[in-house]
């Protein structure tokens, strides 16, 4: 879904979960329903906390908001471990592929105004594009269009490794990727590829007339009422921030990578946000309904966004710009340092937002999605979340992870 992958994390894009679980088996909700009763509660306390030592995990937030009805709201751990401060649900985090619904959903606007169209090829709008005669918009959303992966290359991921505060700008990144032959003729099956959605971040700009930044703050940001969310164009993080943890490192050390510049995800991976706000977003993202009961985007535009195509991964489809995993409907994410889930499970109205200070995934595969394997067979029992390795969103190649075995059909860099 969200890929990121740090340059050793990018090769390893699978998830095959192992499930960890406290010692009793949980009061599952009645089918059809989410209870967040205080017995639950204090099994996805219990739980939690027991997959957080098992998998050596500094902080976890936890969000599980059911609408109109109780809530599940936790911190757990250390936001940074220099100083112990204890992660607190309101501060900023870097959300990596999350980043995705927010870029797509600004091509998807200027869709809904008449300045693009989904099916004509980016040649359209864009020059430079290999093939660009034959890949359309709706291909570069949907992660079919068959573009090099960026953040797989051998060179760049060294490069990032040895200087994690560089500076990147779109068009190099582009180069990266067009230095390599096309991985498949567009349309031809899905792998997710930071590279469509840097592309898209370049056609809101050509199109708009607007730095990507500035367009989502004016166009999605604000509109949708999220105050704490942006787009940073630098290393820069907001106070008060999760501190996230890497060892994406040269020497395998594990370190602080709070301020390495995203600026290699830009529009696929290089957004930062707190889980009020990804609250928020969610049911705006999978309605396409603005919270002043205003609409983020025309219900046809909302409806083809929606149409979940098969990526090979079973009970995983992916939209434009969204993925659905057995129910849930939105997008994780996963850059050095920080892990992030935020999806909606629209029959139950429930949303869930998990953000995690470690990328430092080990045996246990990706921790975002231990936590929410966790939480999900406690208060969801019909709808768990457990997203095959491969099809597990990384911006940058993780060094903990081993090359999968066979090639994936679509590894998904997290972002």
């Amino acid at each position: 879904m969200g890929r990121y992958r740090t340059p050793t994390v990018l090769a390893a894009a699978g998830l095959l979960l192992s499930a960890l679980c406290a010692g009793q088996a949980p009061a599952a909700a009645p089918p059809g329903r989410v209870d967040i009763n205080p017995v639950i509660a204090e099994q996805l306390d219990d739980a939690i906390t027991a997959a957080m030592r098992k998998a050596g995990i500094p902080g976890v937030g936890v969000g599980l908001w059911v609408d109109g009805d109780d809530s599940y709201v936790r911190a757990f751990g250390t936001s940074d471990k220099a100083t112990g401060i204890p992660i607190k649900t309101d501060m900023h985090t870097r959300i990596g592929s999350v980043t995705k619904t927010f870029a797509i959903t600004g091509v998807l606007q200027l869709v809904d105004e008449g300045k693009v169209r989904l099916d004509a090829p980016i040649s359209t709008y864009l020059d430079g594009v290999p093939g660009g005669e034959e890949i359309t918009v709706r291909q570069l959303a949907d992660m079919r269009s068959g573009l090099y992966n960026y953040t797989e290359d051998p060179r760049w991921m060294a490069t990032f490794k040895a200087d994690p505060h560089r500076a990147w700008t779109p068009q190099e990144l582009l180069d990266i990727s067009f230095a390599h032959p096309a991985d498949f003729p567009p349309g031809a099956r899905w792998e997710y590829s930071n590279t469509n959605t840097v592309l898209l971040g370049l056609l809101v700009e050509k199109i708009s007339g607007q730095p990507l930044h500035t367009y989502l703050k004016q166009h999605v940001f604000e509109p949708a009422g999220l105050e704490a969310t942006s787009l940073p164009t630098g290393a820069e993080i907001t106070s008060p921030y999760v501190h996230g943890y890497t060892n994406f490192t040269p020497d395998g050390a594990t370190v602080d990578a709070s301020t390495w510049n995203p600026s290699w995800g830009w529009a696929a991976g290089a957004m930062i946000s707190t889980m009020d706000d990804l609250r928020s977003w969610v049911p705006t993202l999978v309605t396409g309904k603005l919270p002043d009961g205003g609409r983020l985007l025309e219900p046809g535009t909302q409806a083809q966004r929606l149409r979940m195509l098969p990526t090979g991964h079973p009970d995983v489809g992916y939209g434009l710009g969204i993925a659905e995993l057995d129910g849930w409907i939105g997008h994780n994410g996963e850059l050095p340092g920080y892990e992030t889930i935020a999806v909606r499970l629209p029959q139950e109205r429930a949303t869930l937002v998990i953000v995690v200070n470690s990328d430092v995934d080990g045996k246990f595969g990706s921790l975002s999605s231990l936590i929410a394997n966790t939480v999900t067979k406690i208060a969801t029992p019909e709808h768990v979340w457990s997203l095959p390795q491969a099809a597990q969103p990384n911006t940058v190649p993780e060094p903990s992870a081993p090359p999968p075995a066979t090639p994936a059909p679509t590894p998904a860099p997290s972002s």
